[in-house]
């Protein structure tokens, strides 16, 4: 019996500062490399998705997180060049830690003009939709 193919799952965090200010990330790895982007990564074997969002944003922020509620989820196939994939999305607030870019990122900032950024993937929709709400 072969394996099943199936999308790779993500996480995306929305990590919102008291000022409404938001974090995004400067890429430092393709896809879109340079480009904008909110922290996120791909969930790992043996850890549920919301360890994931938590442990993705120490890793790209250096911030500690507290999950506050699910934004939503976004597996259009297209969303990813790398191929198809599904992220399941958390709006967050930061709880500690130094904002300072780690891992896969170059750069990490606080923005507040979010929705007039050209953002990498999906995730000007994304920020879009959870502002709309």
């Amino acid at each position: 019996m072969s394996k099943p193919v199936t999308p790779l799952l993500t996480v995306d965090i929305i990590i919102e500062f008291d000022d409404g200010s938001v974090v995004l990330i400067e890429r430092a790895n393709d896809p879109f490399k340079g480009s904008l982007a909110l922290p996120g990564g791909f969930v790992d074997i043996g850890e549920t998705v919301a360890q994931a969002a938590i442990r993705e944003a120490k890793e790209e922020t250096s911030l500690d997180i507290e999950l506050i509620r699910l934004v939503g989820i976004y597996s259009d196939p297209d969303r990813d060049p790398r191929g198809h994939t599904a992220s399941i999305v958390y709006h967050a607030k930061p709880i500690g830690g130094q904002l300072r870019a780690e891992s896969d990122a170059c750069n990490v900032i606080r923005v507040r003009d979010y929705l007039t950024i050209p953002l990498a993937f999906d995730h000007s929709k994304i920020l879009s939709d959870w502002k709309s709400k």
